[in-house]
């Protein structure tokens, strides 16, 4: 079974078709070398709180999505406001995988470091913030996967220990 996979781009610019989006296809490409995930939905929508939100709510809530990976939005800029909307509909955070993020894209700039990027947890549906560019996906991404499995199967409530005993 693969896990059920919603990705939201998050940019202006690409909602109203005047650029391309390039992280979202970069998502998809690297998920669909992991194996295991499976990409049920991608949208595109603008820097809105209200509009993020509620497309967060109902990937988790009536799509019942395992992961749902956005990207865009979680930098410095007034309308970059991925985070707050993230932290209006999860239950939970798990501050871990952007700190984890964040220390992996710091090796190749310290601007990596102003990403306000958050992660969580909505009934068993597990939200993750990523940047928006191609490179930052990448590797933040490329960070978390080797945990990300397990992380999924203890969010749709596996209970085997984590540590081996």
């Amino acid at each position: 079974m693969g896990f059920r996979v919603g990705i939201v781009t998050l940019s202006d610019s690409a909602y109203r078709g005047e650029r391309e989006d390039k992280s979202g296809p970069e998502i998809e490409a690297i998920l669909g070398e992991a194996g295991d995930f499976e990409i049920v939905e991608k949208r595109i929508l603008p820097d809105d709180l209200g509009m993020i939100s509620a497309a967060l709510k109902e990937m988790a809530d009536s799509h019942r999505f395992h992961l749902i990976l956005t990207t865009g939005g979680t930098g410095l800029y007034p309308r970059d406001v991925t985070p707050e909307a993230t932290r209006e509909v999860i239950q939970r955070e798990v501050p871990g995988l952007p700190e984890l993020m964040r220390m992996e894209g710091g090796k190749s700039t310290p601007k990596a470091y102003l990403s306000r990027a958050v992660a969580g947890i909505r009934g068993e549906t597990l939200i993750v913030n990523l940047p928006g560019s191609k490179r930052a996906v990448r590797e933040s991404l490329g960070a978390i996967l080797p945990i990300l499995s397990h992380a999924l199967e203890k969010v749709m409530g596996d209970s085997t220990p984590c540590g081996g005993g």
